[in-house]
């Protein structure tokens, strides 16, 4: 894992250099190609009159976190939470695009790699790696675009990273009402779901879901998309409302994120995953700086007849049990938030979960409640440069209650 480590640092530094390269020639050449750098936009190349465009970015979030449990130490943190860079580009002419991004605060960088083609203005084909819109609307923000310090505990409960490696469609039609119908098969396993080699190969079956978001009033404004806040403070009120549905064919991951974290067998000592499915309806609206986020998420299991929890078939599963190696029941996130002229927000966020066995105090998903104040700093009202701090308490029903307090500075470049 160090040496896979020490290999992407050497490509990126590699992407680094070679970009200030083409920078430094693009600058020297006619006015077929050129070359910018704004925050927030990373390093833009233009070629052959505008036909192939690439661009180099990322962002990073130093992070101050303070936790603590009932009954324990506290516990002060000081990391950075988000290390990516990003490279993507565009063959205009050809109508297809491409994204690498990696995230070098995690021991495993790669999150996305993906390959799209454009056949009209409106409709997408993305394979490859990709942040899913299967989930919850929040998990469909990048990791920069976040209102809080860090996702909603539904967020991170019931998802991972959010991403998968499959086919993913996307359209949009309308203007004054639009509605935006996608659509997704991947292989159930999350992100670098076939594993590290070839040894540690895919389990259980595909994933199939479908997401559709209506937008009765019209889409947002121009740049106040892809996050929850009204940094663009909306003249006339705009929000989305959208359900998404997926069912996986075969998941031996707590959230379906993964694979060989678990297995269950037949009465025969074979191989014999449940299937797993989520549910989810969200709304969003902005509204002259104020903004609203709920959301509703559903996850259960299926096949589960006769299933043992060894390849012996001596311990039958029990009918609760399953709540100990899947994530199911209810998840509900609300929040608020109102951001003023001079870029200072906000916010306000209460959760709750109910795991579908509450007396299964072994249950994966917890039956508690929380709450969260932030306050946030826009520098330009955008996200590119900004500072939050926030403070949460969740109310665990098993009395492990905790305090967490978290504060940071991001900078996209």
């Amino acid at each position: 894992m160090k040496q896979i480590y020490r290999d992407m640092k050497k490509v990126a530094l590699l992407i680094v250099f070679s970009c200030i390269s083409i920078l430094v020639n693009a600058q020297e050449s006619d006015d077929k190609n050129n070359a910018s750098f704004n925050l927030g936009s990373g390093l833009n190349f233009s070629f052959n009159e505008g036909n192939y465009q690439f661009n180099l970015g990322g962002f990073i979030t130093p992070t101050y976190s303070y936790r603590k449990v009932s009954g324990s130490d506290a516990e002060n943190t000081f990391n950075a939470r988000n290390a990516f860079l990003v490279l993507s580009g565009k063959a205009v002419k050809e109508k297809v695009s491409f994204l690498v991004q990696t995230d070098y605060s995690q021991s495993q960088p790669l999150l996305d790699a993906w390959v799209a083609y454009h056949p009209t203005d409106r409709i997408t084909i993305s394979v490859g790696q990709k942040q899913t819109f299967l989930n919850n609307r929040e998990m469909m923000f990048r990791e920069d675009k976040l209102q809080f310090t860090d996702r909603s505990l539904l967020s991170q409960t019931v998802s991972r990273t959010g991403r998968e490696f499959g086919v993913f469609v996307e359209s949009k039609f309308g203007n004054k009402f639009g509605i935006v119908p996608m659509f997704a098969l991947t292989s159930g396993d999350g992100r670098n779901s076939f594993g590290s080699d070839s040894r540690d190969t895919d389990l259980g079956g595909l994933k199939i879901g479908a997401r559709l978001d209506l937008y009765p009033l019209g889409y947002f404004s121009d740049g106040n998309s892809g996050f929850s806040a009204d940094l663009a403070h909306e003249e006339h009120l705009k929000f989305v409302l959208g359900a998404a549905l997926s069912n996986n064919k075969g998941v031996s991951n707590s959230v379906g994120e993964g694979h060989g974290d678990f297995l269950l067998y037949n009465n025969n000592g074979i191989t014999k995953l449940p299937e797993y499915s989520k549910a989810y309806v969200d709304l969003l609206l902005k509204y002259k700086g104020f903004s609203f986020l709920g959301e509703y998420a559903n996850t259960s299991a299926g096949g589960l007849n006769i299933v043992y929890v060894d390849a012996a078939a001596t311990q039958i599963l029990a009918p609760q049990q399953i709540s100990e190696y899947l994530v199911i029941g209810d998840s509900y996130n609300f929040q608020a938030g109102y951001v003023t002229s001079k870029g200072l927000s906000l916010d306000f966020r209460y959760e709750s979960s109910k795991p579908e066995f509450d007396t299964n105090l072994n249950s994966l998903l917890p039956d508690a409640s929380s709450f969260t104040f932030g306050l946030t700093k826009y520098f330009n009202n955008n996200n590119n440069l900004k500072m939050q701090a926030s403070i949460t308490s969740i109310d665990n029903s098993n009395a492990n209650n905790q305090t967490v307090g978290e504060f940071l500075v991001q900078i996209v470049f």
